[in-house]
């Protein structure tokens, strides 16, 4: 069964909606005991930036925003320098108590979906290294690791170590 949603580029409206879905998402996290996203830690102006240097992405399962992703075309902070080979996915979230089942690998494929049409033949992430569902979580949506980083730092000033991930687009 394909999880039905649909896709529509974020904007300002929307800023209150996407840091109700990061702090969600990060809520979420707590309870699972993955130290990662904090609640607050992206308020309405870390949306807003994105919104205006790259892309924001909201699904929407009827009337109902029910995930978010947010696309970069350069991440020079985490993967260095690199030419315009690939698309980097940020904040891939999906409302996990109004999001249809499948909702996140649908988030993704639109994101591979975007970043194809552009010509670009790879699609990038990173994710917490001491996370080892989502990276597996990643792997079954056919991104391979490509380099451990040990010195990201997040928002709040924290260093943490990611895992740097790639998928082959078609």
């Amino acid at each position: 069964m394909t999880t039905q949603v649909t896709f529509r580029q974020a904007d300002d409206g929307d800023l209150d909606t996407l840091v109700r879905l990061h702090d969600g998402v990060a809520r979420w996290m707590l309870r699972q005991g993955i130290d990662q996203w904090r609640p607050g830690a992206r308020g309405p102006e870390h949306f807003r930036a994105r919104i205006a240097e790259g892309e924001v992405w909201l699904a929407l399962h009827g009337e109902r925003t029910v995930g978010a992703y947010e696309l970069w075309w350069e991440d020079a902070s985490v993967w260095g320098p690199q030419p315009p080979v690939a698309g980097y996915v940020h904040r891939l979230m999906a409302d996990r108590e109004a999001a249809p089942a499948g909702t996140g690998r649908v988030l993704l494929a639109h994101a591979e979906e975007r970043i194809a049409a552009t010509g670009r033949a790879l699609a990038r992430l990173d994710c917490e290294a001491r996370d080892p569902r989502l990276r597996t979580y990643y792997e079954g949506a056919g991104y391979a690791a490509v380099v451990e980083r040990l010195d990201k730092v997040a928002a709040d000033g924290r260093h943490y170590a990611v895992t740097l991930m790639e998928k082959a687009l078609v």
